[in-house]
């Protein structure tokens, strides 16, 4: 038997068969396996030098990583005025995000600035200039980048502003001597030496010597020079003068005289020498009582152009000097110093008659009256 013959008997026998396959099956498992080990084993030292990102890594740590990655950048820009010239010294503000201080810089002579190693991201340029309205540009820098802006024209600030009017002391005092000069009781007696404002400003001499004036050349002033004559004529008084259209001339004139030199000397001249105030300040509150010793007491006082209440040397001095010219157009049997000393007590006495009657008749019937508040009355103007 051949040694062919022998294997195929070998090969067919089922004894010998199955042991062989399984060792043939094993030599190629064992083939394979160190194949894939060999194909495998690179791909696991790859994934061993370079692992996965790890997921509890914390988001922060990734933004810084990426923020350290970015490339600082420069910002420029020029700032100009309405009409197109360069505006120098403008402050420009940089204002970045996140917690990276801002910058400050200041425009060059020709316009221009320039930031420069700005952190990439988005910006605020704030400029501002003295006489220019603030300006406000925004933008985003990317890493590297040399970003020019546009240019940044200012325009002038609108402002508002407030003035505030005052008058001056005399201009108060001139606006209401004004309105005093239009007060008249029953419309056609002047009233012009009261005030009715408690704490009217002082006159200045020139304003005193006006309204001195005005109401020298008032035509209730003449008019009433006319009566007082007539009736000294019609009670013979002055009888030196006689009687008749002469007489009645002479006394007019005297009248006349009186009055003037009274109204000069007392409310003009004296005031202006003892910075006096001339004008009676109407009380109108208070008891009754309060107010007849206020109006009383105002025949020998007055309040000073100071505010001070003092003595009324004006008025005395003003009806002494009055009565002592006089003495030269009365006459003889009407002179005498003793005589100017009386009619200065009765001035006295007839300017406290005067006084009860500003304070409490003449204001009823006197018009252009300014309005006064109710102190009483909480809901007075």
């Amino acid at each position: 038997m051949s040694r062919t013959s022998c294997s195929s008997c070998i090969a067919g026998s089922p004894f010998v068969s199955v042991p062989l396959r399984l060792v043939w099956l094993s030599a190629i498992f064992l083939i394979w396996s160190f194949t894939l080990l060999a194909q495998t084993e690179p791909s696991l030292r790859v994934a061993r030098e370079n692992p996965p990102p790890d997921p509890s890594t914390p988001k922060l740590a990734v933004d810084q990583q990426q923020d350290q990655q970015k490339v600082p950048g420069t910002i420029t820009g020029s700032v100009v005025g309405p009409d197109g010239q360069a505006v120098a010294g403008a402050k420009v503000k940089l204002t970045l995000e996140g917690p990276l201080a801002s910058k400050e810089i200041m425009s060059r002579e020709d316009g221009q600035f320039t930031f420069t190693n700005v952190v990439a991201g988005s910006f605020q340029l704030t400029i501002t200039s003295e006489g220019f309205a603030a300006s406000t540009s925004t933008g985003v820098l990317h890493s590297g980048e040399n970003l020019a802006m546009p240019q940044v024209s200012l325009v002038l600030a609108t402002t508002v502003t407030k003035v505030r009017v005052e008058l001056s002391p005399i201009e108060i005092a001139q606006e209401q001597m004004n309105d005093e000069m239009k007060q008249r009781v029953l419309g056609v007696i002047p009233n012009f030496y009261v005030t009715y404002v408690p704490d009217a400003a002082p006159l200045t001499p020139k304003q005193k010597f006006h309204l001195a004036g005005r109401l020298s050349i008032d035509p209730a002033y003449f008019v009433l020079a006319g009566a007082v004559a007539g009736v000294q004529q019609a009670r013979n008084e002055f009888s030196g003068y006689g009687q008749g259209a002469q007489g009645y001339a002479k006394r007019y004139g005297a009248t006349f005289g009186d009055f003037t030199m009274s109204n000069f000397l007392g409310n003009a001249v004296f005031p202006s020498v003892f910075k006096q105030d001339p004008r009676y300040f109407y009380k109108g509150t208070g008891t009754a009582k309060s107010r007849v010793l206020y109006a009383l007491a105002n025949a020998v006082i007055c309040k000073g152009d100071n505010g001070h209440w003092q003595a009324n040397y004006s008025s005395i001095a003003g009806s002494l000097a009055a009565g002592g010219i006089s003495n030269l157009y009365y006459p003889s049997s009407d002179r005498g110093a003793a005589l100017t000393f009386e009619n200065t007590a009765i001035g006295i006495g007839g300017t406290a008659i005067l006084n009860l009657m500003k304070e409490f008749v003449l204001t009823k019937f006197t018009t252009n009256v300014p309005h006064r508040p109710d102190p009483t009355n909480p809901n007075s103007p």
